[in-house]
């Protein structure tokens, strides 16, 4: 047998973009657990399992990076609406197709690192370069939203359903049902369909 066939296998070198995208992963993940304000290179470097000379080297200084975490997660709502706006026609006086946008955004709160970069990225937006990605993530989600042809009271219901869960989820309330009381009481008017009134 020749030594080619028994030699270990080697190790397959990872991307520049593959290590970009652990890195925002790792970012995600440290930013959520301790804030814009908490978190440095280090800790993300730690980990992701690179040095932190790299991660400045890839991302430049941690606002840099926290911005890009925080649009990233921006992108992802505009992609889920989209994704559910492109595949059937809107119309915004059926109850069922504001419940299927609404489960759209549903399935990404259950991803509480993405919940948590965006609640620290709306918190953080004292610091200007954070504010301004703040401010610009939430007009471009609600251009999008208003590909549905609802009314401004719609729409104004459907954001304000969503910034209510993502309150309760950040909490932990729907850990707490089983609790009972008016915590259990809210939960249960909020998790209810998106339906926002008509006209």
């Amino acid at each position: 047998m020749s030594s080619a066939s028994t030699s270990a296998p080697t190790a397959t070198r990872m991307s520049a973009g593959a290590r970009r995208e652990l890195i925002l992963t790792a970012a995600t993940r440290a930013f959520a657990e301790q804030g814009y304000a908490a978190t440095t290179t280090d800790t993300v470097a730690r980990e992701a399992g690179v040095s932190q000379p790299y991660v400045v080297r890839m991302f430049g200084t941690k606002l840099q990076l926290f911005v890009e975490v925080f649009e990233h997660a921006g992108a992802r709502i505009i992609e889920a609406f989209g994704r559910e706006l492109d595949a059937q026609p809107f119309d915004p006086d059926e109850p069922d197709d504001w419940t299927r946008l609404g489960h759209a955004y549903k399935e990404l709160v259950e991803d509480r690192d993405f919940l948590l970069v965006m609640l620290h990225g709306f918190t953080s937006a004292g610091v200007e370069e954070i504010g301004v990605a703040a401010r610009e993530s939430m007009g471009r989600i609600f251009a999008l939203l208003r590909r549905t042809g609802g009314t401004d009271e719609q729409l104004r219901v459907f954001v304000a359903h969503g910034m209510l869960i993502n309150v309760l989820v950040a909490m932990r309330a729907p850990e707490h049902l089983g609790e009972g009381g008016p915590l259990a009481d809210l939960m249960a008017c909020a998790m209810q369909e998106f339906r926002p009134v008509s006209g």
